[in-house]
């Protein structure tokens, strides 16, 4: 109930969203460093929950989500409104945790504690309901978690989830729907109704 509750209010915050998103790129493809600012308070947690679920260490998921934004400051002139603004930010976040792993930097695994993180900075949800998901979340296994949270936390439809992460739609569509029953259970176990 409450990640269908949470679904529909990203739903319906989503149209405006990407709207000013793109407002905000056009602005930082101007040179107007307040624009830059504002995707950074509005984009942060979703850049830094992907990087950390590729580097699984909270120091390189944290110079990474800045390295991201450097790297849309630099590249905002070439951004095309024709998908989803977020995705193309988080396609850079993607892009560069990849490059870092590919470097051969540190490789761990991620602590219950990072991974709980992930979704504290979400504005639409109370602190009650976030732990109550925060808890839940770390039932999930790495990858259906990392779908739930594009798409819940971040507003990304499910195609534009299985672009990022590389996966079939159907993949995506199946690892995110057992994710939710598998959420739901443990609310429901939690005595939430």
């Amino acid at each position: 109930m409450l990640m269908l509750m949470l679904a529909q209010t990203m739903e319906q915050e989503g149209v405006r969203d990407r709207q000013v998103l793109e407002m905000l790129l056009g602005e930082i493809a101007a040179g107007n460093q307040e624009a830059l600012a504002q995707l950074y308070r509005r984009a942060r947690t979703a850049v830094y929950g992907l990087a950390l679920s590729y580097v699984k260490n909270a120091q390189d998921a944290q110079d990474l989500t800045q390295d991201t934004f450097v790297r849309v400051w630099d590249a905002a002139p070439q951004y095309r409104p024709q998908g989803s603004p977020m995705g193309w930010v988080l396609t850079i976040a993607r892009n560069l945790s990849l490059m870092k792993l590919r470097e051969g930097q540190r490789k761990g695994e991620l602590e219950e504690e990072q991974w709980n993180a992930i979704p504290a900075q979400a504005p639409s949800i109370s602190h009650e309901d976030r732990l109550l998901v925060q808890n839940a979340l770390a039932a999930l296994e790495e990858q259906e978690r990392r779908i739930v949270v594009l798409h819940a936390v971040t507003g990304l439809k499910h195609r534009e989830v299985a672009a990022l992460l590389e996966l079939p739609l159907a993949t995506v569509l199946s690892k995110y729907h057992r994710g939710l029953r598998k959420l739901k259970l443990r609310l429901e176990g939690d005595g939430i109704r």
